[in-house]
C-alpha cells in the first residue's frame, strides 16, 4: 500500500508475562476511515496508546508520518496526532472556551493560530451556543462534537477516536459520522474504535482484534466475502419448536433474536437442506452485515 502515514510491524506490548498486544502490523493510508474493533480487552486501546506515543513498544516497531516511536522524542508523534476518548476528553465544569484555552495552552500555540483554528472548527460543526456555556449543560451529542474540535485544534494529521459515540443519540451518531467522512475527504486519516458495527461499515478498512492479536484486516464488503461467501440465510421459525438442523451439516448456526443465521458447511446442498426445513422456518438467503463477521471471527466458534 502507497502513502502509508501509520505503519505498524510486529508490534507487542507486554506487561510482566502478559502479552496485550502480540506480533501485530498493518498499514494506514493517507485519508483512510480505519476501524479498529474488538471485544473489550482485545488490545484495541493500548495499541492506540503507542501509535499517539503514549506508550512504548516493547516490540517491533511504529512510524507515524514517516517518524519512529523513538523513547525521548514521543513528543514529535503527539504533535501529528489528535486523540479523543469516549470519556474525560473534557471537563464538565469548565466552559467551552475555557476547555479550548487549555488545550491550547497545553500544545503551545501562539494566540492567532488559536484563535483561527478555533473559529474554522467551530464553524465546521455548525456550532450555535455561546463560548461561556458550561460543557456539562450541552446536550451529549454537541458534547462530542466540541471534543471533536479539541482534539483537532492543533491540525493533526492523524486523529485517534476510541469509542466516539458511545451513549450518543442515533441522529447525533449519524451526524457525528457524517464529520468523520468530511474529515476524511479532506486529507485528515481517522482512526476510529467503535462497538457499533454499523458505524464500521462506513470505514475504508477494518481491523479485528482478538486477544491481543489482529485476525483480520480488510474492506467491509471484501471481510463479509470472505467469512461467508454467497451462502448466509436467515431462519424464522413459523412453528413453536422447529427442528433444527443438526450441526455436523453447519458450519454457522447464530441466534438473532427470534431469528437464526446459518451457513451450512461446504460440500452440503444447501438447496436439498432448505427443503427440508421450509414447513419449520420461513427461510431467505440474505447478505452479512459486519455485525455477522464480527460474531463469526471474534466471538465465534474459531475463538
Amino acid at each position: 500500500m502507497k502513502d502509508l502515514i501509520v505503519d505498524v510491524r510486529n508490534l507487542s506490548v507486554i506487561f510482566d508475562d502478559f502479552y496485550a498486544v502480540r506480533d501485530v502490523s498493518f498499514g494506514v493510508a493517507t485519508g483512510e476511515i480505519f476501524g479498529f474493533l474488538g471485544a473489550n480487552g482485545a488490545g484495541k486501546t493500548t495499541t492506540i496508546r503507542v501509535l499517539c506515543g503514549l506508550l512504548p513498544a516493547s516490540r517491533g516497531t511504529v512510524t507515524i508520518d514517516g517518524e519512529k516511536f523513538i523513547a525521548g522524542r514521543e513528543n514529535i508523534i503527539k504533535q501529528k496526532v489528535g486523540y479523543m476518548s469516549q470519556r474525560f476528553t473534557l471537563y464538565d465544569e469548565m466552559s467551552v472556551k475555557e476547555n479550548f484555552d487549555f488545550a491550547a495552552a497545553l500544545r503551545g500555540m501562539d494566540r492567532d493560530n488559536y484563535l483561527r483554528r478555533r473559529g474554522e472548527l467551530l464553524d465546521f460543526i455548525d456550532f450555535r451556543h455561546k463560548l461561556s456555556v458550561v460543557v456539562k449543560d450541552l446536550p451529549g451529542g454537541i458534547k462530542q462534537e466540541i471534543a471533536l474540535c479539541v482534539a483537532l485544534l492543533h491540525d493533526p494529521k492523524i486523529i485517534f477516536l476510541d469509542e466516539p459515540t458511545a451513549g450518543v443519540a442515533p441522529k447525533s451518531r449519524q451526524r457525528f459520522w457524517s464529520l468523520i467522512k468530511t474529515l476524511a475527504a479532506s486529507g485528515k486519516t481517522v482512526f476510529v474504535t467503535t462497538h457499533y458495527m454499523d458505524e464500521a461499515e462506513n470505514c475504508t478498512r477494518v481491523a479485528l482484534m482478538r486477544a491481543g492479536e489482529l485476525i483480520a484486516v480488510d474492506a467491509p464488503n471484501t471481510l463479509k466475502k470472505k467469512t461467508f461467501g454467497d451462502s448466509l440465510y436467515n431462519f424464522t421459525p413459523r412453528v413453536k419448536n422447529p427442528v433444527i438442523p443438526p450441526a455436523d451439516i453447519l458450519d454457522i448456526f447464530e441466534p438473532y433474536g427470534r431469528h437464526y443465521h446459518i451457513r451450512f458447511k461446504d460440500g452440503i446442498e444447501a438447496d436439498k437442506e432448505i427443503k427440508k426445513y421450509k414447513k419449520y422456518f420461513t427461510i431467505t438467503q440474505i447478505t452479512p452485515s459486519l455485525e455477522d463477521v464480527f460474531i463469526r471471527l471474534v466471538e465465534g466458534q474459531n475463538r
